[in-house]
């Protein structure tokens, strides 16, 4: 498959992604919409979804769609089974949805995505923490309605409560380590800083969405899952760097250059085709992340 056909089938699993969204929002919040007692809620429920969870590239949901695809035979893709994989990939957009939900409230934050952030919109102010706890249990919600008889429901659930827990752990780090009122460079050393971005931002960027499309195939050895998270966890690591380097120095035709020139003398295409010798999965999956990580100008 050439790069021209490979953008073309991941523009369309983008769309149908995409498109899987107003499933969601549905299933969650139809059948008490008008219900005497939580009907108001569930309106709530609803605009908290359209406003949070949308807007963003959607790697990480996309990557669960990509990577359960590519693991899985041809002949299994029913379109149950494709279902599963789009609701969970929205089930890790959702996770995120509730870390930058809560996460703006910490960081005093006034945009998201090209619009005011959730806290901030006219009468929500601290009501937004209670939101992203709606958004988080909306997530198990989803996990029960459409994957409770599968022989992996328990693996994905425990899987998304240990990403929460070390994100959790990655942001108390973050507060920590560089308190609003008490600012000590001394404490920001090099050592905490690659503690913060594995546990805030590599867990459950990298290894989760692949680590639940393994589940869902059937690769659930924890070999295989260390092996392959031992690339993830790196992956995450180099792209959080280069989120904070496009954050200061973000000239995209300056640092598009120098992302892709630490990039090659890292060699890291060699450190990942390393790692595919040793895990079961396809070369794509790593290679394709790669890829978005080194060309990404923002």
């Amino acid at each position: 498959m050439n790069g021209d056909q490979k953008s073309d089938v991941y523009a369309q699993e983008k769309q149908d992604f995409v498109q899987h969204f107003s499933q969601i929002v549905r299933v969650l919040t139809e059948d008490e919409m008008g219900h005497p007692e939580t009907g108001d809620a569930i309106a709530r429920l609803k605009e908290i979804l359209e406003y949070n969870a949308i807007g963003g590239k959607y790697h990480r949901g996309l990557t669960v769609l990509v990577a359960f695809r590519e693991l899985v035979e041809p002949r299994k893709q029913d379109a149950d089974s494709l279902q599963r994989a789009l609701t969970v990939g929205w089930c890790v957009e959702l996770l995120q949805a509730f870390f930058l939900v809560a996460d703006d409230i910490m960081d005093s934050s006034l945009t998201r995505r090209g619009q005011i952030c959730w806290y901030q919109k006219p009468g929500m102010g601290l009501d937004a923490i209670n939101d992203a706890i709606l958004l988080e249990a909306c997530i198990y919600r989803l996990l029960k309605l459409y994957c409770p008889e599968q022989p992996y429901y328990l693996n994905l659930i425990e899987l998304f409560l240990q990403s929460s827990y070390q994100t959790e752990i990655g942001q108390t780090l973050d507060l920590i380590t560089a308190p609003q009122d008490n600012v000590d460079l001394g404490r920001f050393t090099e050592k905490r800083y690659k503690s913060i971005v594995k546990y805030k931002t590599t867990f459950y960027s990298f290894y989760l969405p692949v680590a639940e499309a393994m589940y869902m195939v059937g690769i659930d050895g924890e070999k295989e899952h260390a092996n392959a998270k031992k690339i993830l966890l790196e992956m995450g690591e180099f792209f959080q760097i280069q989120d904070d380097y496009l954050d200061l120095f973000g000239d995209p035709s300056v640092t598009g250059k120098v992302v892709k020139a630490l990039y090659e003398e890292l060699d890291l295409p060699t450190v990942f085709s390393q790692y595919e010798e040793d895990t079961p999965l396809p070369p794509a999956i790593f290679l394709g992340l790669a890829c978005k990580i080194y060309k990404r100008k923002k």
